[in-house]
């Protein structure tokens, strides 16, 4: 057989893609990434980092450049967007180390892939190629073979799929299709000095409303704001990046509270992505081939889960292939086996959290009355299943570096 040009083909440069190349890295396995774009980049706005990643960031050994980008609030909040009352309050800061072991943090979307991307250069165990848009995957007697626009082909023992939720690797795999959610979402980012002092808090807001919600909370240590409109709508327009149109944001939202009201005047240009998902499903694997992050599980963003989701594959995939001593085939089912169960739960949970907080009438009513009587500590046994010490799917649990259970050696 002739010999592969790498271990391992990644497909996707995003935090998905780039942290399992990482991760690999650091058992030893030579990675190509191939991105699409023109380079490595991620647009959008900020996305919520949960104890469950920072175990893995741990695992990754950079928890400290995650720190030196992320802002880490000191409650979690819902208000409701009519009246503005306060429907409850956690504590975040101190309280989520001592409960989960791990802190609760924001950052800006772009600020963690930065940090993946220069681990990834700086590894001698990751090539980086943009501008590889794959048109062809062909499984190859031990190995898989990728085709890039213009012809170009790649070698490798192993693929993942990290292309996000219009996965070509997926539609090799399980060739389902998207689920429209018939939700739009607003994002912004603006400077906090321009936030109301009264608003201006350290605090992940969540302001919830009859089929509408608003998240506020600052960025990169207080510098900057994220806003984050969700309403329901009949108006897609395909792509993550598009231009919102303020009309409409400010119509569905006509009836929020001054508070509301307020942020949203702020904002003069929004840019707008319709949200998607997919069905669970369990068939992340064929062969040498498997899926990771949003091509395996997309997720609406009501739990905050998606990049974290993404970040546990892939150590839990590095794992795996270390304790299958680099056997692909066998490492990447034990993967799927450990993992899928666990988004399948973060996916439905997902959609339920976006009832919930976009509940009306009586149901609002409900959500308000339920959860305003809660003890923080109830709210804190809601959140172990997430954001406990678990997941494990190692039998001793382990904590320790990535790098210290290599196996192999580059190609």
């Amino acid at each position: 057989m002739p010999k592969l040009d790498r271990n391992v083909i990644v497909i996707g440069g995003g935090i998905g893609g780039l942290s399992a190349a990482y991760a690999l890295s650091l058992i030893g396995k030579s990675v190509t990434v191939l991105e699409q774009a023109e380079e490595f980049a991620e647009i959008g706005a900020g996305i919520q980092l949960g104890p469950n990643s920072y175990k893995m960031f741990g695992r990754l050994g950079i928890v400290d450049d995650v720190n030196a980008v992320s802002a880490f609030p000191d409650h979690l909040m819902m208000r409701d967007s009519i009246t503005a009352e306060v429907v409850t309050k956690i504590r975040a800061a101190e309280e989520f180390r001592k409960r989960f072991g791990y802190p609760y943090a924001v950052i800006h979307r772009a600020d963690l892939h930065s940090v993946l991307l220069r681990r990834c250069q700086a590894s001698d165990n990751v090539q980086l190629r943009v501008n590889s848009r794959v048109t062809d995957i062909q499984e190859a007697g031990h190995g898989v073979e990728v085709t890039t626009e213009g012809g170009r082909v790649f070698s490798a023992e192993s693929l993942i799929g990290a292309d996000g939720i219009r996965s070509m690797t997926r539609e090799l795999i399980a060739g389902d299709r998207v689920r429209p959610a018939d939700h739009i979402a607003y994002r912004a980012v603006l400077p906090a000095a321009e936030i109301p002092d009264e608003l201006r808090t350290n605090t992940m807001t969540l302001w919830a409303g009859e089929k509408t919600h608003l998240v506020q909370y600052p960025l990169r240590g207080g510098d900057l704001f994220n806003l984050v409109a969700v309403f329901h709508s009949d108006r897609f327009v395909e792509g993550w990046n598009a231009e919102g149109d303020p009309e409409e944001l400010h119509a569905k939202f006509a009836d929020k509270c001054d508070e509301v009201q307020t942020l949203l005047g702020k904002i003069d240009s929004w840019r707008m992505w319709v949200l998607n998902d997919r069905e669970p499903i369990r068939d992340w694997v064929k062969g040498r081939i498997a899926l990771l992050g949003d091509a395996a599980h997309p997720m609406l963003q009501y739990l905050a889960q998606g990049a974290n989701m993404a970040v546990e594959d892939a150590v839990c995939l590095a794992d795996m292939l270390v304790n299958e001593c680099g056997d692909y085939e066998k490492a990447f089912l034990r993967y799927r086996d450990a993992r899928y169960l666990r988004t399948t739960r973060v996916q439905m949970t997902a959609r339920l959290y976006g009832e919930i907080y976009h509940a009306s009438g009586a149901a609002r009513d409900f959500r308000n009355a339920e959860l305003s009587s809660w003890p923080e500590e109830r709210h804190y046994q809601g959140m172990s299943w997430l954001y406990g010490i678990s997941p494990t799917w190692r039998d001793d649990g382990g904590t320790e570096p990535l790098e210290e259970r290599a196996v192999g050696t580059t190609a």
